[in-house]
């Protein structure tokens, strides 16, 4: 009797893991429409059941005619957009397909920081005017939590 060669049987190991891990990964990003993200429509922001309230509210929203989820929850710049997008789309797409998310849907202390630069990036001129250099910074959102998308 012939024994199979231990490298053999590791690159046997190796192809079956990579080749679940790229069906699973296509799988999720078809059934997620996750090319979708990589747009700027507000809509794909909604491909999820537990955002669709926050998609909804956005449409009712002061920020509507001026700001897209990008605009307010992903990094200014290329590079930093499109790492924020790859990180939160794989805990997304984990979460969206295990079911395993929190509704509603809360946001992480990264992406807080991300949309409170957007705040203070948009509204410069006024968070100059009303936060003093000596005092703590504000959080915009501790007092506007309901200006982008509240849900009612």
């Amino acid at each position: 009797m012939r024994l199979i060669p231990s490298s053999f049987m590791a690159l046997v190991v190796f192809s079956v893991v990579v080749g679940v891990a790229i069906g699973l990964g296509t799988h999720t990003f078809l059934y997620a429409k996750g090319w979708s993200y990589f747009s700027n429509d507000p809509q794909a922001c909604a491909n999820c059941h537990v955002m669709q309230g926050h998609f909804d509210s956005w449409i009712n929203s002061s920020h509507r005619n001026v700001a897209t989820c990008n605009s307010c929850h992903t990094p200014h710049g290329l590079v930093p957009k499109y790492a924020s997008k790859a990180y939160n789309g794989f805990f997304h797409a984990m979460a969206f397909t295990t079911g395993n998310h929190p509704n509603p849907i809360r946001i992480k202390p990264i992406n807080h920081a991300i949309t409170e630069h957007a705040c203070i990036g948009c509204h410069q001129a006024i968070v100059q005017s009303i936060s003093p250099p000596h005092q703590e910074a504000l959080s915009c959102t501790r007092c506007h939590s309901d200006v982008g998308h509240a849900l009612r």
